[in-house]
């Protein structure tokens, strides 16, 4: 009497409950292990075990022994909320297969904190968030120290690069020069970016080479700032030994904690 009420339909044979129950457990799951998964920062190497104890307390002692970062959660420990980023460009590229044409997408990333630190990452992913994500990644573990100078006289706080700085990539070469208090950024929107995430207020700048392709004329930027510390000018020419590495400092405490972590 049942089916006959329904026009000679039956249940379906529990098809659509069952779709129902399966769909329901596994968005569940996967939403609370994520979120479990997500807060806590588990260190996997010396220096990411020494930067959590509380080791080092500032980002500076690291560049000064030449430490590699390997973990961006470092970064995150010392910059926190003063760490900017931005998204400069995200171009399709392609590639042939016998299939036909795979396209994914190509982000890149700059971040600085406006005072002395930028980096820049580059990520390729088939979706665009994730590619974004893993340039993020990557620009923190790119994060390097930039020097800045002065024009002319020493007053105020410095503002320009200390000397004339060149970056290459591909064709494109990029070379930044100090100017006067209240100059401004003479240079390009992309470079433009770049030079206030370093926290440096006025440069000029020239390029040359294929500067449309975005990506090249990115790292010869990126390069350029690099370089501003490779240059000894006679203030650092003091000679100041080197202390003890940390990894030889703090041995008793690496080894006591990597039994732990076995």
């Amino acid at each position: 009497m049942a089916d006959a009420a329904r026009g000679g339909f039956g249940r379906g044979r529990g098809r659509g409950r069952g779709r129902g129950r399966g769909r329901g457990r596994g968005r569940g799951r996967g939403r609370r292990g994520g979120r479990e998964g997500k807060d806590e920062w588990v260190p996997v190497t010396k220096l990411g075990r020494l930067v959590k104890a509380g080791k080092f307390t500032e980002l500076k002692e690291i560049y000064l022994y030449s430490l590699p970062v390997k973990e961006y959660q470092i970064i995150d420990f010392f910059m926190g909320d003063r760490l900017k980023e931005d998204v400069m460009k995200i171009m399709p590229v392609q590639k042939q297969t016998s299939a036909g044409q795979r396209t994914r997408f190509k982000a890149f990333v700059a971040v600085g904190d406006n005072d002395g630190h930028v980096g820049l990452g580059v990520k390729c992913s088939s979706e665009v968030a994730t590619a974004i994500r893993g340039a993020i990644i990557n620009a923190k573990l790119s994060l390097v120290p930039v020097r800045r100078g002065y024009w002319g006289g020493r007053s105020g706080n410095p503002h320009t690069v200390p000397c004339k700085v060149t970056g290459k990539c591909g064709s494109v070469s990029v070379r930044f020069i100090p100017a006067p208090r209240g100059t401004g950024l003479v240079a390009a929107p992309a470079t433009k970016k770049l030079l206030d995430m370093a926290g440096i207020s006025d440069c000029y700048s020239s390029s040359r080479g294929h500067t449309r392709t975005m990506g090249n004329f990115l790292k010869a930027c990126y390069y350029a700032l690099q370089a501003t510390y490779g240059y000894l000018t006679p203030d650092l020419w003091a000679h100041k030994p080197l202390g003890v590495s940390p990894y030889q400092e703090h041995t008793d405490f690496l080894s006591k904690t990597a039994k732990a972590t076995a």
